[in-house]
């Protein structure tokens, strides 16, 4: 067999490849896209957005301290500053992830997705919810700029033991402000992000004694 017929076969191999997944992937988008249109169309974005700015607790990012943003850029998202909602490279690493364990493993979330999971979805592992995530993500790009999305992000996220927010979880677990957060502390909560029903402060002090 010559080189230039196996490269043929190849292609031919490679593009059934392709229509087979273009072809098994568009009902999960338009599922998605439907998802999406539900979701926002029941409650406006910024319908929302406002919603988590008048609940208890809600702190203003000038009162969270520059190294405990920094700590979560690096932490969660460290592209968050250079992508429009959706980190291509890390959305890409976790596709090959999946793909090689044959499930859905790995996330790859900006922290752009994750308010947006939080705002609207559940954390169940359906790519159609990773479709309609995207959507959503794109909307609050080109709605809200890069500190109101940081700070919606602090508002929203799950501290672990009923604490929602950073400003209520700072209180709770140290009993200070957002902007009083040791360096120590700043690195407890943001890997608390990962799990929080498992890397709370409390629950490491509980794993330590």
């Amino acid at each position: 067999m010559t080189l230039k017929r196996i490269a043929r076969i190849v292609g031919l191999i490679l593009l059934c490849i392709i229509i087979i997944g273009t072809i098994k992937i568009i009902p999960i988008v338009k599922e998605g896209y439907d998802l999406y249109r539900s979701a926002v169309e029941s409650t406006p974005i910024t319908e929302r957005v406002e919603a988590v700015r008048k609940t208890e607790g809600y702190i203003s990012i000038n009162d969270i301290s520059e190294p405990f943003i920094e700590a979560l850029i690096e932490s969660e998202d460290h592209r968050f500053f250079d992508h429009n909602g959706i980190s291509l490279v890390a959305t890409g690493r976790a596709l090959l992830s999946n793909i090689q364990a044959r499930s859905t493993v790995e996330g790859g979330s900006s922290l752009t997705q994750q308010l947006a999971k939080n705002l609207y979805f559940s954390f169940e592992k359906r790519y159609e919810r990773k479709i309609a995530e995207l959507f959503v993500a794109f909307e609050l790009e080109a709605l809200y700029d890069k500190n109101e999305i940081l700070e919606l992000y602090c508002n929203i996220a799950y501290f672990g033991e009923g604490q929602t927010g950073l400003g209520n979880a700072s209180v709770y677990y140290y009993n200070v402000t957002a902007d009083q957060l040791s360096s120590e502390q700043i690195q407890v909560l943001v890997g608390t992000l990962k799990s929080p029903n498992y890397r709370n402060p409390n629950a490491i002090k509980k794993n330590t004694e």
